[in-house]
């Protein structure tokens, strides 16, 4: 594997981390919303 496809990957796992991240946080926030209307009726 030369250098730029090594760069190329760290790139991708970074950006990979950071999509699951906001994966994350979007599904609590879609939790939140869906606990607090089952609440509120």
């Amino acid at each position: 594997m030369d250098v730029s496809m090594m760069a190329r990957m760290k790139e991708l796992e970074a950006e990979n981390a950071r999509l699951r991240k906001m994966y994350i946080e979007e599904k609590l926030k879609a939790e939140i919303v869906a606990e607090a209307l089952e609440k509120n009726w």
